[in-house]
């Protein structure tokens, strides 16, 4: 699964990684130490109806989606992840599947490691170099009632995403079983365009996304309140190495 997340990259930084046409909403600052129902920022591709041309997006966006047939927008904490497996069957999932597809831009993601005293360590994994990783996930218009006015009878929109996740392989296993897709740069486009919108092509494109490669890196314990933040929680623990899991040829990478 992905229950927290960083980061760092500033709008500027973001808009040049992901190619992004043009950014719109207010800048979302920076975080090591991201939580289901805070704002990302979600990278999205608009079709144009009438010149059929594609504007990528950098937008701010809920994470947790509420469907648009919700009542509240309390049902989005259950909803910060999507099945692979089962993404294009959902009812909550399917439609955003087909036709709302995006990106959350990140660092690196938090998992904990379940130990034989039943403590947990959190670890922080993170690609090979210094590049930010872009989530698959898929995003959802939904009207506050609570924002209603006479000007907007039905209430505001409001942007919200689920990271798609999959089963965890190699060594990963050994932290949780669970993994986010995480799309490499040259498979973004066809990703986020909505023009993609069959059940066969969706399934084709979440099969032809590759595990990825990722560095864990054990962590401090304050990574597990969400009331703190800042850089230092990504700092390794001093002498940790011996305790992360490497691949057989000795690098630590996970999937």
């Amino acid at each position: 699964m992905c229950g927290r997340f960083v980061i760092a990259g500033n709008r500027a930084d973001l808009i040049d990684a992901f190619e992004v046409d043009e950014s719109v909403g207010d800048e979302v600052r920076p975080s090591w130490n991201v939580a289901p129902t805070d704002t990302v920022q979600l990278v999205v591709e608009r079709l144009d109806p009438d010149t059929g041309e594609l504007t990528r997006r950098l937008e701010p966006a809920r994470w947790g989606l509420i469907p648009s047939w919700a009542t509240s927008a309390s049902v989005g904490s259950r909803m910060i992840n999507a099945r692979s497996e089962t993404l294009l069957e959902k009812p909550s999932f399917r439609s955003a599947a087909l036709k709302r597809r995006g990106l959350v831009p990140a660092d690196g993601y938090y998992e904990w490691r379940k130990n034989d005293d039943g403590s947990k360590t959190p670890i922080y994994l993170h690609g090979q170099d210094a590049a930010h990783l872009g989530f698959a996930a898929i995003y959802e218009f939904w009207r506050d009632p609570a924002t209603a006015t006479e000007e907007q009878p039905r209430g505001s929109w409001v942007v919200s995403c689920s990271i798609i996740t999959r089963p965890a392989s190699d060594t990963l296993g050994e932290i949780h079983d669970r993994t986010p897709v995480i799309v490499p740069p040259g498979l973004r486009s066809d990703w986020l365009d909505p023009r993609n919108a069959s059940r066969p092509v969706v399934q084709e494109l979440l099969d032809a996304i590759p595990d990825p490669q990722l560095v864990p890196r054990l962590v401090g314990p304050r990574v597990g309140s969400v009331r703190n933040d800042g850089p230092e929680l990504i700092e390794p623990l001093p002498d940790a190495g011996a305790d992360v899991p490497s691949a057989p040829d000795g690098q630590q990478t996970l999937l």
